[in-house]
């Protein structure tokens, strides 16, 4: 069984931190926590330290404890180093472009896909990689995962959006007859 709620979260001294409730917030980047814990976890703050403390060893609030644990190092280590994804293009005419704060994608549909980018989130474009930057691990996963659904890549040519880390497995298609 995990124990990694008794961890504490150490963050850097350009950081401050404070708990209002079930509110923790990280104030360099005013990125804010809501941790909903309905008397599951308490929260205390002390120097450069965050700690998380189970009011019980039932499954779910241990289960809450390494949850709140995690998403608070999630939010340090985005304020310290950020988060970045690649998005790889594969395919005749599929382009990327940004301006301003849209990315332009023409992924073979009859019209353009213009994705807005929030506020935290930044995006370039070079040859037929998109590179995503958040300080927000949460926003940029689901802002790389939205990207990708427009056009997931297809295991005949792997034509699509993928990530760059990612493999497709390749069908052999249809063989001719003999």
């Amino acid at each position: 069984m995990s124990r990694i709620g008794k961890k504490p979260v150490e963050f850097a001294a350009d950081i401050t931190v404070s708990v209002n409730g079930d509110v923790i917030t990280f104030a360099k980047g005013k990125l804010s926590m809501d941790l909903d814990t309905r008397g599951n976890v308490e929260v205390a703050v002390d120097g450069n330290l965050v700690t998380f403390k189970n009011l019980s060893e039932t499954k779910e609030h241990r289960a809450f404890w390494g949850t709140y644990r995690a998403l608070a190092q999630n939010i340090v280590t985005g304020l310290t180093t950020g988060y970045s994804k690649q998005l790889e293009i594969n395919g005749v005419g599929y382009k990327a472009a940004v301006k301003e704060n849209v990315l332009n994608l023409q992924l073979g549909h009859s019209h353009d896909i213009n994705f807005e980018l929030v506020d935290g989130l930044e995006a370039s474009v070079e040859k037929n990689v998109i590179t995503l930057k958040s300080h927000d691990k949460q926003l940029l996963g689901s802002a790389a995962a939205k990207i990708r659904s427009f056009r997931p890549p297809e295991p005949y040519k792997g034509k699509g959006v993928k990530y760059m880390e990612e493999h497709i497995a390749r069908k052999a298609g249809k063989t001719s007859k003999k």
